[in-house]
């Protein structure tokens, strides 16, 4: 009986290792300020665009015709770190000399922290904006980071000499800074600075291609003769659409009648002013290859190490980036074109590859997977859904509205406080708060700041939002249904701004 008993045992324990072992690792792959439009596989692209690391990526896994993930670096990342949409996390504001920016750890607990209670081994490295603790030994087991809100006057570097933080200790450093993240993220996955007997959870934040978008030197002029058509909407009139973009307008006519660079509104990585619209476009474009570089080489890590089958990899960024839609030359605004990210979601083992899915989906819906996918709980509400479904089926209907916001530098409760107190924020580089949802191809976007109004796309058949039909009486029961959807969203999330919404 005592042998059996100790069989028993020795079964179950095996059991509960090869459980542990079959956890799958997670590759988090983050670019900076990248419109669909710099890369290959998205259809709309710049057709001299080049990314075969990232489109082979494409063709091995699920590629998502539109993720909306935050309208700026910050939400975004937060959103990500705690699954919850702005108006959800408490404690977080910015604070001093921008990017300065804090947080209370016990009000507002990241996801990275629990997946390390419940034995993931957990790193990020490259671009940290969420606060000046990095969390490091809270959060991350390993951390190699470019703490901008820390160091505000090192702020800028996105392509030079970094104020970097390694577990805990300050480090100058040299080098193209994508280039550095990748190596330092390919020896992690090789087995350096981890636990090599958990699975693990990496999270590597490029600061490519935000601006000052300089490329690598191996990658100037890659682009130099290539032709760049121009956006429709880039000059005014914008028929039907809000008073405001008339105040973000960022291009000006040259004396040839091309687009020059006017106001762009970064408080850091601007490029310089009357730059022309096609120089731009090129120099943005020359960024992107140190990161696709940077994808392959990843890959081939997790090949050569023998985990490529038991790893999630997941290639998106923070947000979009408009290039010259709608007059705009940065993010922030509710149209694709500023804030849509690309996604891309790779598992061959468990998911099919080489497909697309036109389902809409949004940060929160990405916490929420990872979670699932992991068997990790979290001791709170998170606000998405688990895409696991759609990664199985691409092709299935999906029938949850996909909401997204801009909440500008406001974030839990102090959102409500300045939507319904009347002291709109209308200041955050100009753009007004506002709630967007997209579902069956059609998007309405209701402002928070009582002036700017609705607009609703039919993105379908209008994918650049050229034509608001939010005073089209056919779309009059489109409009409610989608209002009505939004403000299911708001209740659901325990948003205290839905009153507001009419």
């Amino acid at each position: 009986m005592k042998a059996f008993v100790v069989l028993l045992l020795c079964t179950f324990a095996f059991q509960l290792f090869a459980a542990e072992a079959k956890r799958p690792n997670i590759l988090f792959i983050y670019a900076d300020d990248q419109s669909t439009k710099t890369v290959g596989c998205y259809p709309g692209s710049w057709p001299w665009v080049k990314t075969p690391n990232i489109d082979a990526l494409a063709q091995n896994g699920v590629r998502f015709h539109a993720a909306y993930l935050g309208s700026w670096c910050m939400p975004s990342r937060a959103t990500m770190l705690t699954g919850r949409f702005p108006h959800g996390i408490e404690s977080m504001s910015m604070e001093g000399k921008y990017p300065g920016s804090t947080y209370d750890p016990k009000q507002c607990p990241f996801i990275p922290a629990e997946m390390r209670r419940q034995g993931y081994h957990t790193a990020q490295i490259g671009k940290w904006h969420t606060g000046t603790d990095t969390g490091w030994g809270r959060d991350w087991d390993h951390q190699i980071v470019w703490n901008r809100p820390l160091h505000p006057e090192n702020a800028g570097a996105y392509y030079e000499t970094q104020i970097m933080s390694v577990d805990g200790k300050e480090q100058t450093i040299e080098g193209y800074p994508a280039d550095n993240y990748t190596q330092w993220s390919a020896d992690y996955i090789r087995g350096k600075n981890r636990d090599t007997a958990k699975p693990w959870y990496l999270w590597v934040c490029y600061g490519s291609v935000h601006g000052p978008s300089t490329p690598a030197k191996r990658h100037k002029g890659t682009y130099k003769n290539a032709e760049v058509l121009l956006p429709t909407d880039i000059f005014p009139p914008r028929p039907d659409k809000p008073d405001y973009l008339n105040k973000t307008q960022a291009w000006f006519k040259g004396s040839d009648g091309h687009p020059m660079a006017g106001k762009g509104g970064e408080a850091f990585g601007e490029s310089k002013r009357g730059k022309r619209f096609d120089d731009w476009v090129r120099q943005v474009n020359e960024c992107v290859p140190a990161i696709d570089e940077g994808v392959g080489q990843l890959i081939a890590a997790l090949k050569e190490s023998g985990q490529y089958e038991n790893t999630l990899i997941i290639y998106t960024a923070d947000q979009g980036f408009s290039m010259g839609e709608h007059g705009f030359r940065t993010k922030l605004a509710p149209y694709d074109a500023n804030y849509r990210s690309p996604l891309i979601i790779s598992m061959p083992s468990r998911f099919p590859s080489g497909k697309v899915c036109a389902a809409s989906v949004n940060a929160p819906d990405l916490a929420a997977t990872f979670l699932s996918i992991t068997g990790v709980k979290v001791p709170w509400q998170t606000h998405g859904r688990d895409l696991i479904p759609l990664l199985e089926k691409p092709e299935t209907a999906w029938p949850h509205p996909c909401y997204y916001e801009h909440m500008g530098n406001e974030y839990g409760s102090k959102v409500s406080q300045t939507i319904l107190t009347g002291a709109k924020q209308d200041n955050h580089q100009g753009v007004p708060l506002y709630s967007a949802v997209v579902q069956d191809q059609f998007k309405l976007v209701h402002y928070l700041d009582g002036v700017s109004g609705q607009e609703l796309y039919d993105l379908k058949n209008d994918p650049d939002e050229l034509k608001n039909l939010i005073n089209d009486s056919s779309q009059a029961s489109r409009i409610s249904e989608l209002r009505t959807a939004m403000k299911a969203e708001l209740k659901r999330t325990q948003a205290g701004f839905i009153d507001f919404v009419k």
